[in-house]
């Protein structure tokens, strides 16, 4: 924590930004004075409207912070609330009128049930956490997950912006039925993001850059410390983005119980060996076929790394099926454009579901009849063809695209 002498060192604050191409965004500037109370100059195209509202929630938000003489510039571009909320919070942290333990939080929205360990996750749309004009409307696209990145997408200057930006669109923004993921910043800058973003019940946090099993450890005991007991869990996805993540695959899997999946980063792995990354993959088949095999072992979800080209459709629908094949059950996504097309490589088709349906039929009726082996027409069925058949089939139901909508629950 910074020294007296060092806070009041600090005399201006900004946060946000502002500009023609800007949108539901806001630029706060504000300067200490010595007296004379808040002065807030504001600047919005809908400020007729809704002027005295954004005036007022300055005024009160800076009066939460404990801030009672400065001059407020705000430029809005269409910023909702819990935007400006955190733009201001931000601004009053950099000009040493407020500290990181004096929170404002926006009312928070009904939030959706926590997700299971086994949800579907064919989708993950990644979301810069320091450009609210995304968040909005991300839910309605119908990713099976959003990601509000705090990593890779983020300027290092905007960390701390983007960190309350990011705690305040988990409270304040419906994402319909989107699972909501955060990815945290490499460790240990990651641990203090966790302090915000964890109080705010995320479903899933994502651990970029994982090597070793000590990394996850090192999250989970920080989640803990953060909720106490009696918490509903936060799941993580380490990302494996090196070789030396990619051997220890199997420790990372089963560093922790929160761990639902294994994912990889290929931009930083290829970059790790040296080579380049290409659209059929092959450089990276070890890698992927090593986070499969060590995910399934540890009983998790493994999932695939980005596809980058969002004009490719076909690329991405022939890199998405290869992915199924391999074992993977879903891929994360840079644009809502790709969603469809990974959902359907990611989806069995018709003679699948409808071979799987039988062989399960055949494994009831054999159940039902006492018979230990099970058989379809001429053949005789393998118990882990009726295991792969029965998750099949499950899977289908989650999809919605088993027709008469038999459940399959063994």
């Amino acid at each position: 924590m910074a020294s007296s002498a060092e806070v009041n060192a600090v005399k201006r604050g900004e946060a946000g930004r502002m500009g023609k191409d800007v949108r539901s965004d806001v630029h706060v500037v504000i300067e200490a004075r010595e007296s004379g109370g808040i002065d807030v100059q504001l600047r919005s195209r809908v400020s007729l409207y809704y002027g005295d509202a954004i005036r007022k929630q300055v005024m009160d938000v800076l009066s939460a912070l404990g801030v009672k003489n400065a001059r407020v510039e705000v430029t809005d571009e269409g910023a909702l609330p819990f935007v400006i909320a955190a733009r201001l919070e931000a601004a009053a942290c950099r000009a040493g009128l407020a500290t990181a333990a004096q929170r404002v939080l926006p009312e928070a929205i009904a939030r959706p049930a926590h997700s299971a360990k086994d949800r579907l996750r064919r989708s993950r749309l990644y979301l810069p956490g320091s450009e609210p004009k995304y968040f909005i409307n991300a839910g309605l696209h119908g990713p099976d997950a959003i990601i509000l990145d705090l990593e890779d997408s983020v300027h290092h200057g905007e960390k701390d912006s983007s960190r309350l930006l990011v705690r305040n669109a988990l409270r304040a923004v419906d994402f319909a039925t989107a699972e909501r993921m955060v990815r945290i910043n490499q460790l240990p800058l990651g641990l203090e993001d966790l302090d915000e973003i964890v109080p705010e019940a995320p479903d899933l946090i994502l651990i970029p850059k994982v090597e070793t099993a000590q990394q996850v450890i090192d999250v989970d005991r920080r989640i803990r410390e953060i909720q106490g007991s009696g918490k509903h869990p936060i799941w993580l996805m380490p990302i494996l983005e090196s070789a030396l993540g990619i051997e220890n695959a199997f420790a990372i899997a089963t560093a922790s119980d929160r761990v639902c999946a294994l994912t990889i980063g290929l931009e930083d792995y290829t970059a790790d060996l040296g080579v380049v990354k290409t659209v059929t993959g092959g450089e990276s088949l070890y890698a992927r076929t090593r986070i499969v095999n060590a995910a399934k072992a540890a009983g998790l979800q493994a999932i695939d790394s980005v596809f980058g080209d969002v004009g490719d459709m076909d690329g991405l629908k022939a890199w998405g099926e290869q992915s199924r094949a391999l074992g993977f059950e879903g891929m994360g996504c840079i644009h809502p454009a790709q969603i469809p097309v990974i959902h359907q490589a990611f989806a069995p088709n018709e003679k699948e579901i409808e071979k799987a349906l039988k062989i399960v039929t055949a494994f009831d009726d054999a159940q039902a009849k006492g018979l230990g082996v099970v058989s379809l027409g001429s053949k005789m069925i393998d118990p882990p063809v009726v295991n792969r058949a029965v998750k099949l089939v499950q899977r289908a139901n989650a999809m919605g695209l088993v027709k008469d909508k038999q459940e399959v629950t063994k």
